[in-house]
This record gives structure tokens, C-alpha cells and sequence, in this order.
């Protein structure tokens, strides 16, 4: 190989790096050791042949060879190209003695696809073996691998051998692979290091590519069109390409067979190629290696959203009517939350994050793609809130060449197919009757609420600072699933503690009332400090589905941050009866606030050069209730505070359903022009804004409160004809 043309490809490959959309993650490379390395990998596209010799390079710094498919050298320009990377073809007939020359000396690392072949189906598993088909053969995934691997090990270990005990032979092997320095050869190990490449989002679709082949090409080929369309897509529409290492598997125990130890000492010459005693036994280990490694490889894919769904829309049970668009999230929701505490397999990085959103807006979009493709492949309709399926789709053999763009959705359950726990898993919830998915996923909000609580009050509790922990328990009073329910949220720096007078209140009276923690309260201000706007909206929504899943009917309000918080989940949901929020903070009186933007960038830079003793994190509080609220404001708060507010005016038009505002004449900590220019700004039609004449911002506790709790239930019974509250 010119290794100017390796590094000047290299370089190559780095520049159109920064042109391409994909997303690399790179897990495990910590398991790459030193010594002579073969990398196996699945092979679905043809860009790995490029990419993946790359990154590997990145993290070893030394030359990465592979071989390639020999369709791919009929073309001169990917000759060259491929040529300048280290490719090698598969037809090459000097390749087994350059792969264990450059193995032996350790001038380069391999990149072999044991699948021998593009698996464009993903289909990988029958039986219980392994099994790689085309559409016209089907066979196991080559051994060459592992044979290449035993081979190495095996020169290695007879050069010590013959060192002492023939030192003739011992130079001739030397001089057969090119060996100049014997010890460092002896003194390094082979291996065979898994790799899995997982995609996501994996769907074909047009691109800047397949638009140039057809304008260049006349009437290009559907073969050529489905790859350029898949594996263009994977480049410049922002897939995320996971490139994950596994542990290696180190060759020399395999040698431990009398046989080959036999071989191994014998003091005649033997060739490269040479029929030995031991050689079928290898041949019969290099089959064990070769179940090993693909295992591997297939057991590290990183499951994603599209297996999830798919998997579940496979094997959910078949209904005349239809499947509840509901119902299907729900059981993507239980089923990602269920799986990620099993360690044995991989994830999709924002598995880890928060789900909820899955059961609210979808506002990452990951059911909309998935639907999209199921849709435009003729798997589902969507009629309302039902989808229909073909199942026949999920068995029907498909043309090979043509499945990625054909049916997508079998190419990825048969992604998971050799993960057997994980679709025996998803299989089983997806069989889970309606009314029972909806109490599991309560029951398991409910769990994750407590012990997220727990943990956090634990972590952050401060002695002499922090309330007792019954302050920020989330207040739960439950009635029948037929009586209407509240979702009664707390303000910035405060506690469920500070509703729970009105949440007894509308209890007495026959509501089920549900009062969420909001993250980063009821512990300490350093908690607070640490916690995005964005997780006290998930806060809420945790809530509001395990109210949903409660209770027919729903309202929907809050005091304070509260307020906004419920006012920004109704311009998101529509399945609420009426909203109401309490002197919402969409303008502070506080000018002192203004400034709290310029203090936090101040922290920001102070930070970056390491004198955090001149950032000032929290400013004094003096609240009105101190047996609920902080004592120091966290000025980080403050401004997720508005940033919360400056991202829901805008959007308050989108609520529909009636809505109360309420606010004190006389608030000192919220500007009532500033309250009644937001209810101006919402969209619904039935709107009530009302003014009571109090000097306090915290209207819920103390003097007069009752009258508050009055007028707002007056208004929530206006809409609750024909429930029981």
C-alpha cells in the first residue's frame, strides 16, 4: 500500500467528515488492544468499507486494511480509492499472506465482514444457527476470519518454538512473512475484536446523491437506485451511525489441542499453505470462533426506536377495529422504560432520557418517522386514532435487492431477531390488554416519581436548610376512575406542600387530585440549581398521565411556575376539560431579574477560567411561606424561569380549551399588566380573568384563601356536567 495515498485519503475522508449530516458515535474503543487485530463487523451498506477503516485509524493510529468486495474494484475510480485506503479484494490471490504478513509485523489491522455480503435484509438467524441468504443462497458466515486469526497465532507460537529448538526454521518463517525484528513479533498476541454497526434512522429516502445519478445516469437501475438511496441517506440526512467495540477474543487458548500442539513443535519445515494434522481441527475451532464473534457482533446491535415499534406492531394482536394509536404508545413507552434495566444489551443513547414525551406530544418525532415509512411501505393505515396492519408484511419474503425500500419495517425486526430476550419481551407486552398496559404505566410513574424524589432528597439534603421530606412528597387523592380529576402544580422554589390546602380542598368535594414535585424542589437550592426548565415540564407530564390514566376527565392548573408550566402543557394536549392558572410569572415586578440573564453568562465565563469563587450562584430570598420555600434563590433558576415563560407566550394562542386566569391586585413578586396581557394572548374562545384585592403573591395559603379555592371551583363546575365532582 503507498502510504502517502493512505494519508492523503485519509485526509480525504476527514474533509468530507465535516460535509456529511451522520452522526458517529464511537462505544468501546477502550477494548481495542495492542497486538495483531482483526475487526469483524455486519455489513449492510457500502460506505463501511470507507468509513469504518477511517475511525478505526483515528483511534489506533496505525494503517487499517480491509477487505472488499471484488465488484466493488470494477470501477477505477473506487479502485483507487479503495486501493489508497488499504482495501484489499476478496479475490485477491496473494490476500491470506498479505493479511498474515501485516498481521504478524504489525504494519496494519484488518477489517473483515465475515457475512461476505452486503445483508440488505438484515436477516441473520435460522433455527439456531447463523444464516446469511441473498435471495438465491443461503449459507453461514465465512470463517475466514477466525482461520486467518488461528493461522497467525499459529506462525507466532511456532516462531517460539523453533527459536530454541530450531533456529533454521525459525529464520525461515521469518523470511516467509518479512519478520525482521522476531521478538517484537513474540512478544504481541492476535485477536479478534466485534464490531457493530447500528443506523438510526435507517430509512431510504431521496437525496443529494440519488438526485445527481439521475440526472447523470439514464434510467438508472432499481438495484442502484435503492442503494443510493439508502446509503446516501445514512450519509447526508442525519442518521446517527453507532460504531460499538466488544470485547476481544484473544486466539491463543484456541491452540491448546494436542494436535496442534503436535504441529506446533514438529521439527519439519511447514509451508503457508500446507496440509497439516491439525488442520481439521482448526478448521473446526475457526467454526467455533466464527459462532462467537457473529454472536457478538449481533448481540451489541444498538436497539433503537424504529425495533421497538416494529417489533410491537408485528406482534400485536390482531383486531378487526383496529389498534388504539394510544394504546401502541403506551406500550413503546412501558416496554423502553421496562428493557433499559436489563444491562446485557445495548441502547440507542436517548433511551436514557426521559420517555414521556412519548405519551404527550411525540415532539422529537420519533412515532411520526416511524409511521411515515410504515405507511408509505403499505404495512399500516391510520384511520382517526386506529391503526390497521398487514401482517402478512412481517413474513412475506421481499426481493432482496429491493427490501430496504420495499418493507423497511421487516429489514428491522430482523435486526433484532438474534436478540432473542428482546423480542420475547417486546413481544409479550405487546400482547398486554388495553386497561392493563394503562395501570402498569401508572404504577410505574408512580415508582419513578417516589424514588426519583428519594434520590434526589438524599443527594442534595442539606442539614439546617433543607424541610422535612413529607414538604415535597407529591400529593396524591384518589377517587373512581369516573369522578373528574385536577393536575394542581406548585410554583419556582416552593413544594407540593404549597397547593395541598387547595388539593384537600377540591378533594373534599370530589375531584381526585394529583400535585407533582417539580424537579429540583423539596430538596435544596443546589438541586434547583442544577435543573432545566425542560425537566419540570417532564415533571408535569409524568403527572398528567398518570392522571390521565386515572380519570375520564381532566383539568388542568397552577399557581405561579405552576401556572405557566400548566398553561405550556395545554398549548401541547387537547384531552383536558379546562385550564386554570394562578398569577402566572410571565412579567416579574423584580427589576433585580433582569439582570439575572447577564449574571448567569457571568458565572458561564467566570467558570471556563476556573474562578468559580467569583461567580455568585444564588441570591437571597425572603419568601412568604418559609416553611415551604427556599431561603436562596439559584440564579441559574431564574433564568430557566424565562426561558420557560418567553417560550410559552408565543405559543399561547394554541390553547383552546376555557381558561381562568387569577391574580392578586397588589402581587409583589408578579406583575398583574403582565398577567392580563398573557390572557389576552390565549386562544380560547371561554376565557375568565380575575383580580382579587390581596398585597401577597402566595394567594393559595394564608388569609382569604378560601375565596380563591371558591372561585375556582366554581369555575371548574361549569365543565364537569355529567361527572360526579
Amino acid at each position: 500500500m503507498n502510504k502517502f495515498a493512505y494519508s492523503l485519503s485519509s485526509i480525504s475522508l476527514k474533509y468530507l467528515s465535516f460535509l456529511s449530516k451522520a452522526n458517529i458515535h464511537i462505544i468501546g474503543s477502550e477494548n481495542i488492544p495492542s497486538g495483531s487485530n482483526i475487526f469483524t463487523a455486519n455489513h449492510f451498506t457500502r460506505i463501511e468499507t470507507i468509513f469504518l477503516p477511517y475511525h478505526i485509524h483515528r483511534i489506533t493510529h496505525r494503517p487499517v486494511w480491509s477487505l472488499a468486495a471484488d465488484e466493488l474494484f470494477q470501477s477505477g475510480f473506487l479502485q483507487a480509492l479503495l486501493s489508497s485506503m488499504g482495501a484489499v479484494s476478496t479475490r485477491d490471490p496473494h490476500r491470506d499472506d498479505l493479511i498474515l504478513t501485516t498481521l504478524l509485523s504489525k504494519d496494519a489491522e484488518w477489517i473483515i465482514f465475515p457475512e461476505g455480503r452486503m445483508v440488505k435484509n438484515k436477516k441473520t438467524v435460522k433455527k439456531n444457527g447463523f444464516e446469511i441468504s441473498d435471495g438465491i443462497e443461503a449459507r453461514p458466515p465465512h470463517t475466514g476470519a477466525a482461520a486467518l486469526a488461528l493461522r497467525c497465532e499459529f506462525f507466532r507460537e511456532r516462531l517460539r518454538r523453533m527459536q530454541e529448538k530450531n533456529p533454521e526454521e525459525c529464520q525461515r518463517i521469518a523470511n516467509i512473512f518479512d519478520i525482521t525484528d522476531i521478538e517484537s513479533v513474540l512478544s504481541n498476541e492476535t485477536h479478534i475484536i466485534p464490531i457493530n454497526i447500528s443506523y438510526y434512522p435507517e430509512t431510504p429516502k431521496p437525496n443529494i446523491l440519488s438526485r445527481i445519478v439521475q440526472r447523470v445516469i439514464k434510467s438508472p437501475s432499481q438495484r442502484l437506485m435503492d442503494e443510493i438511496m439508502t446509503e446516501g441517506a445514512m450519509v447526508f440526512a442525519g442518521t446517527d451511525i453507532t460504531i460499538r467495540f466488544g470485547d476481544p477474543i484473544k486466539i491463543r487458548p484456541f491452540l491448546n489441542h494436542f494436535l496442534i500442539e503436535s504441529d506446533l513443535t514438529t521439527r519439519r519445515p511447514i509451508g503457508f499453505n500446507e496440509k497439516t494434522s491439525s488442520r481439521p481441527v482448526i478448521k473446526e475451532i475457526s467454526i467455533d470462533i466464527m459462532e462467537t464473534y457473529m454472536g457478538r457482533v449481533y448481540a451489541m446491535a444498538t436497539i433503537n426506536y424504529d425495533h421497538v415499534m416494529a417489533c410491537i406492531l408485528k406482534h400485536f394482536p390482531y383486531r378487526a377495529d383496529g389498534i388504539d394509536l394510544y394504546e401502541f404508545k403506551c406500550k413503546v413507552y412501558y416496554a423502553i422504560s421496562e428493557m433499559i434495566h436489563n444491562e446485557s444489551f445495548c441502547y440507542y443513547q436517548s433511551f436514557f432520557d426521559n420517555q414521556i414525551h412519548l405519551l404527550i406530544d411525540d415532539r422529537f418525532g420519533r412515532f411520526d418517522a416511524f409511521f411515515k415509512i410504515a405507511q408509505e411501505s403499505g404495512v399500516i393505515t391510520i384511520e382517526g386514532q386506529k391503526i390497521f396492519k398487514d401482517q402478512a408484511r412481517f413474513v412475506r419474503q421481499e426481493d432482496f435487492h429491493r427490501i430496504r425500500i420495499e418493507n423497511p419495517l421487516l429489514v428491522i425486526t430482523n435486526e433484532i431477531e438474534p436478540l432473542k430476550a428482546v423480542e420475547a419481551h417486546l413481544k409479550k407486552i405487546a400482547q398486554i390488554p388495553n386497561n392493563e398496559i394503562h395501570k402498569l404505566i401508572k404504577h410505574h410513574l408512580l415508582e419513578k416519581i417516589q424514588a426519583e424524589f428519594d434520590q434526589d432528597y438524599d443527594r442534595y439534603f442539606r442539614e439546617g436548610e433543607s424541610k422535612k421530606s413529607d414538604i415535597g412528597q407529591p400529593v396524591f387523592l384518589q377517587y373512581h376512575r369516573d369522578r373528574a380529576g385536577v393536575l394542581l402544580i406548585h410554583g419556582y422554589m416552593a413544594a407540593p406542600a404549597e397547593v395541598k390546602g387547595f388539593a384537600q380542598y377540591l378533594h373534599a368535594r370530589g375531584y381526585t387530585v394529583y400535585a407533582p414535585r417539580l424537579k429540583g424542589h423539596g430538596t435544596s437550592p443546589e438541586d434547583l440549581s442544577q435543573t432545566r426548565y425542560t425537566q419540570w415540564i417532564e415533571s408535569v407530564e409524568e403527572a398528567y398521565v398518570v392522571l390521565k390514566h386515572s380519570c375520564e376527565t381532566i383539568f388542568i392548573g397552577g399557581f405561579s411556575t405552576g401556572a405557566g408550566l400548566a398553561l405550556e402543557l395545554c398549548t401541547r394536549v387537547k384531552d383536558y376539560k379546562a385550564v386554570f392558572a394562578i398569577a402566572p410569572p410571565i412579567q416579574l415586578r423584580d427589576l433585580g431579574s433582569y439582570f439575572i440573564p447577564a449574571i448567569d453568562t457571568w458565572n458561564q465565563m467566570i467558570k471556563k477560567v476556573k474562578l468559580d469563587a467569583m461567580a455568585k450562584e444564588f441570591i437571597a430570598n425572603q419568601p412568604e411561606n418559609p416553611h415551604i420555600n427556599y431561603h436562596r434563590n439559584p440564579i441559574s433558576g431564574v433564568h430557566e424561569l424565562e426561558k420557560l415563560m418567553d417560550d410559552l407566550e408565543p405559543r399561547l394562542k394554541q390553547i383552546e380549551q376555557p381558561a381562568l386566569v387569577v391574580q392578586s391586585r397588589n402581587d409583589p413578586v408578579v406583575e398583574p399588566k403582565g398577567t392580563s396581557r398573557l390572557f389576552q394572548h390565549i386562544g380560547s374562545a371561554f376565557k375568565e380573568y380575575y383580580i382579587f384585592d390581596f398585597d401577597r403573591h402566595g394567594i393559595l395559603l394564608g388569609k382569604g384563601a378560601t375565596r380563591v379555592y371558591q372561585a375556582i371551583e366554581n369555575f371548574l363546575m361549569l365543565w364537569t356536567s355529567g361527572n360526579k365532582a
